[in-house]
C-alpha cells in the first residue's frame, strides 16, 4: 500500500468556478489532476485529501466533486478546508461520500493498520484584526486535533491531516505541531498555502516527523508520495 496526498483540489462542477482566474497554471487543473492520479494510484493505495475540496455552498451542491473524485482509483481520506463551505454534520457528509472516501471529525480513519487523524485547523497572525476571535477558533481545533489523536491512542503508526500549517508565521511550530510530537506521528500534511504564501513554506523532518505541503498548484498538479509499506 502506497499513500499519496494533495490539496486544495478546489472543484465546481454544480456552479463552475474556473481556477485559472488565478493564475494560467490552474487551467484544466482537474484534467491535469485526474490523469496523474489515473497514472500513480491502484486501488489498494490510499489518498489524503487535506481540505479545500470543493466550492460549492451546500451539500448536495458537492456531490458532483465528491463523486468525481470517488470514480478515482484508491481510498480516499478527507478533512475540511476553510473554503469547504459544504460541510455539514459529519453524519450527512458521510452518508453523501462515496463508499471508498472517508471523512474524519473529531476521530480518525484506521487503513492496513495506519490510523488517520486530523482536523482543519487556524492561523493566528499577529497583528491582524480579529485575532482574539481567531484564537477561540484555533483552540477549538485543537481540541478536535486532540479527540482525534486520541481516539487512535493505541495506534502503533499515525499520519495527520490539516489544512492550514502547523506552523506559525515565523515558521516556528505552533501548538499543532507541539500536540502532535506528543503522539506515535511520522508525517503530517497540510495544504491552504498558495501564491506569495508558498515563498516561505516550512517543510521536510522536524523532531522525528516528516511535514508535507501538498497544496495541488504547488506540487504542479501531481500527488505527492508519503509513504510505501
Amino acid at each position: 500500500m502506497r499513500v499519496f496526498a494533495i490539496g486544495d483540489l478546489h472543484l465546481s462542477e454544480a456552479n463552475p468556478k474556473p481556477m485559472d482566474v488565478f493564475g494560467e497554471h490552474w487551467f484544466q487543473h482537474w484534467e491535469r489532476i485526474k490523469s496523474n492520479w489515473i497514472n500513480k494510484v491502484g486501488e489498494q493505495d490510499v489518498v489524503l485529501i487535506p481540505g479545500d475540496i470543493s466550492w460549492a455552498m451546500k451539500l448536495e451542491e458537492a456531490k458532483p466533486d465528491l463523486d468525481s473524485i470517488g470514480q478515482l482509483p484508491g481510498r480516499k481520506v478527507i478533512i475540511r478546508g476553510n473554503h469547504d463551505y459544504w460541510w455539514s454534520s459529519i453524519s450527512k457528509v458521510r452518508k453523501m461520500l462515496p463508499y471508498n472516501m472517508f471523512a474524519i471529525q473529531n476521530d480518525n480513519v484506521v487503513i492496513d493498520d495506519i490510523a488517520f487523524c486530523g482536523t482543519r485547523g487556524w492561523a493566528v497572525l499577529e497583528g491582524r484584526e480579529g485575532t482574539q476571535h481567531d484564537i477561540k477558533i484555533f483552540n477549538r481545533e485543537l481540541n478536535r486535533l486532540k479527540l482525534s489523536l486520541d481516539s487512535a491512542r493505541d495506534a502503533r503508526e499515525i499520519v495527520v491531516m490539516l489544512h492550514y500549517p502547523p506552523f506559525d508565521e515565523m515558521g516556528n511550530e505552533n501548538d499543532m505541531a507541539k500536540l502532535i510530537r506528543k503522539y506515535p506521528v511520522k508525517h503530517v500534511v497540510f495544504g491552504h498555502l498558495h501564491g506569495a504564501s508558498l515563498n516561505s513554506v516550512v517543510e521536510g523532518e522536524i523532531n522525528g516527523i516528516t511535514y508535507h505541503l501538498v497544496s495541488c498548484d504547488y506540487l504542479n498538479f501531481d500527488l505527492k508520495l508519503i509513504m510505501e509499506r
